[in-house]
């Protein structure tokens, strides 16, 4: 993480378990929480979601690939640190964006392809209307124009576009979007959405 990062200054993820107004407010006090009601359902600490920059472990996770290992990482996006002046590094209350992380290990390993596993088996434009259009083909081009027209649901598929065009940014290859029960009919060709240079 950069210590510079805006996010620290307005925390937004909400982490941990619901709590009653008093408790909360009694964390804030105690603990420097930063607490917030949820929709209703009770207060819950928010954290910072600041812009991973590296994956401190890249050059291990390459390694054990080069080994023919099968590499789990960036799981829920990595645990948050920043280096300190003297090099140390120390963990951060934040919270990762798995698809950012996710895409910057991609980037550092040089992976050939960017998969992202996710709810639906293609990328679609006009999503949830009558005009809605499965999309087999992105370029990185057509990708920023649809996501400029806000094709893309915040909370929903833009993340994870985002996380793609940063990837494609940093010299990768390819990226596919699809749903665990197609992943291997979309490796095939057969499905999926395909974001190309």
């Amino acid at each position: 993480m950069d210590r510079n990062d805006p996010a620290f200054q307005n925390p937004t993820k909400p982490i941990g378990s619901f709590m009653d107004e008093a408790t909360a407010k009694e964390k804030k006090e105690k603990e420097g929480w930063t607490v917030v009601e949820d929709a209703g359902r009770g207060w819950r600490r928010v954290v910072p979601s600041p812009i991973p920059q590296i994956i401190v472990e890249a050059d291990a996770i390459r390694s054990l690939i080069d080994e023919g290992f099968v590499v789990v990482a960036v799981g829920g996006g990595g645990i948050p640190v920043m280096q300190k002046e003297n090099g140390d590094l120390v963990g951060v209350d934040a919270v990762i964006d798995k698809d950012l992380g996710s895409a910057i290990l991609a980037s550092m390993i040089k992976a050939d392809l960017f998969l992202i596993s996710t709810a639906v088996e293609k990328v679609a434009i006009n999503f949830n209307k009558p005009d809605q259009k499965w999309i087999d083909t992105m370029t990185v081009e057509e990708t920023r124009k649809y996501m400029s027209e806000g094709q893309f649901a915040k909370g929903s598929m833009l993340p994870k576009i985002q996380a793609i065009l940063k990837y494609m940014e940093q010299g990768g290859k390819k990226a596919l979007i699809t749903d665990p029960e197609h992943i291997k009919d979309a490796l095939e060709g057969k499905t999926g959405t395909w974001i190309l240079p």
